[in-house]
């Protein structure tokens, strides 16, 4: 598949942030799955663990064929509802605490790719968390898994992925069809990564925190396309530099580190076209600063598609959330005082910045209906349904609903955080299957209290909006 082709199906926005930089000591990844249609029916779902199977992953994509390992674990997904596509299972934490979300979409530059095309039938987004997610104990194993799939079967795409566990961030990208390179995220610093390749230079002295393909060095060398004397810069070797990057992808990270690091951007545009990937934040950053960056729009700049810029402005750059954002996650592994029920995967379905970021452990064997179960047609007792059809009313008259959404929103924040703590002072005498099962118990609490709310703001929203109908007509009472 070209890469103008699979820029066209996916193209997502990427927030990584280690222990150190955040308020709390969690490690977190998170991501926007933006997809071509702004309808994409999601689901979420705990897949079961297996134990001595015989089995053969097939692609429903584009045949990929691999032999899977004889045990696995049990990990949370969110796959597409349609399958005719492969599983797109994207994100989610298997039973040792690791997650993973994948893909970034990110493209490589015509010169690299006549000495190493893509593999039509190799690794695909459609597949890379169901065949990593289950067997890997480290976020750095995950790093090696994925390496060694890759070497096997190769890539069919440009690719990049996170990994977590509790104490470190991974973040990979696949470029070609065969090479890829990861960087460890510095506990202190946070990255974000918007469909272009981000990570720069690689110092092959440093296993710790650098991880490459075998033979990248011989390749890049021997086909003369390192533009650097005294760098290896795996961004500027490998990756694109062009005008669509300046309005599709440079000015999502500009708005990001703007809000992050204030301090060390004054001199970046919009359009500035080596930002650093790795930052350090100006104040440590939460769980709401990463929602807050998932859910933007270039708030308080001309370029917002909302705001009051002329329309050229308000046109100008792609923002990070959009009405085609298929569901949106945040991966927390928190520290060890929460033992095993440290992880904590916040879902949201339908557009970012107009619903709510729901709190669910990761340490689970099943899902609520609502997540799990997907109706034919529309059902405002379906999660994903609820939720696009509350960001429609919203956004059809934001002016006026804007300051009821965004209180919504933060009422249901400051519940997540106080049912959090809550079930965390209950858990400590808790073990095993007696602790997974409360932990399930408490995701289904959870679902039901943020859809019912969801669904009552729906409502007064619908209730409000019957007043701004223009078939209106108030009789002058002195005719």
């Amino acid at each position: 598949m070209s890469p103008w082709n699979r820029f066209k199906n996916s193209a997502c926005t990427s927030m990584m942030v280690g222990k150190h930089a955040s308020t709390d000591g969690s490690t977190f990844i998170s991501r926007n799955e933006d997809r071509v249609k702004a309808i994409e029916p999601k689901r979420f779902l705990v897949q079961p663990a297996a134990k001595n199977r015989q089995a053969t992953y097939v692609s429903a994509y584009n045949q990929l064929t691999v032999p899977l390992p004889a045990d696995s674990m049990r990990y949370t997904a969110t796959p597409s509802v349609d399958q005719t596509q492969g599983p797109n299972e994207e994100d989610g934490f298997n039973e040792a605490g690791v997650g993973e979300s994948a893909t970034e979409s990110v493209y490589a530059n015509p010169k690299v790719l006549a000495y190493d095309p893509y593999v039509k039938n190799g690794l695909a987004e459609d597949s890379l968390t169901t065949l990593v997610l289950p067997y890997i104990h480290s976020a750095r194993e995950g790093v090696d898994y994925l390496g060694r799939l890759i070497a096997k079967y190769g890539s069919a795409e440009g690719n990049g992925i996170q990994f977590i566990d509790q104490d470190e961030v991974w973040y990979m990208e696949i470029a070609t069809g065969h090479y890829w390179v990861a960087v460890r995220i510095p506990d202190d610093c946070y990255a974000v990564a918007a469909n272009q390749i981000a990570i720069e230079d690689i110092d092959f002295g440093d296993s710790r925190n650098f991880a490459w393909a075998d033979g990248i060095r011989l390749f890049v060398e021997k086909n003369h396309l390192n533009p650097d004397d005294e760098r290896w810069n795996f961004r500027h070797i490998f990756g694109t530099n062009t005008k669509q990057d300046h309005h599709y992808n440079t000015p999502r990270v500009w708005f990001a580190q703007h809000y992050l690091s204030p301090s060390l951007t004054k001199d970046q545009t919009p359009e500035s076209a080596d930002m650093p990937f790795i930052r350090k934040p100006d104040h440590k950053i939460s769980v709401e600063d990463i929602q807050y960056v998932l859910k933007s729009h270039y708030n308080e700049t001309p370029y917002d598609p909302l705001g009051s810029g002329t329309l050229e402005q308000r046109r100008r750059y792609r923002s990070i959330a959009l009405s085609r954002t298929a569901q949106s996650h945040i991966l927390q592994a928190r520290n060890d005082a929460y033992g095993v029920a440290q992880t904590i995967q916040w879902v949201e379905f339908g557009v970012p910045t107009f619903c709510a970021y729901v709190p669910f452990f990761a340490n689970a064997d099943d899902t609520d209906a609502s997540y799990r179960e997907f109706p034919e047609k529309m059902d405002l007792n379906n999660a994903y349904w609820l939720n696009e059809a509350l960001a429609s009313v919203v956004e059809s008259h934001y002016a006026k609903f804007a300051k009821d959404n965004l209180d919504f929103q933060d009422e249901l924040q400051a519940w997540a955080r106080r049912k959090i703590k809550a079930v965390d002072d209950q858990i400590s005498q808790l073990d095993g299957q007696r602790l997974t099962s409360y932990l399930t118990s408490q995701n289904h609490d959870i679902a039901k209290h943020f859809n019912t709310r969801a669904q009552q703001h729906l409502f007064d929203l619908l209730t409000k909006g019957a007043e701004l109908s223009k078939l209106t007509f108030k009789m002058d009472p002195n005719l």
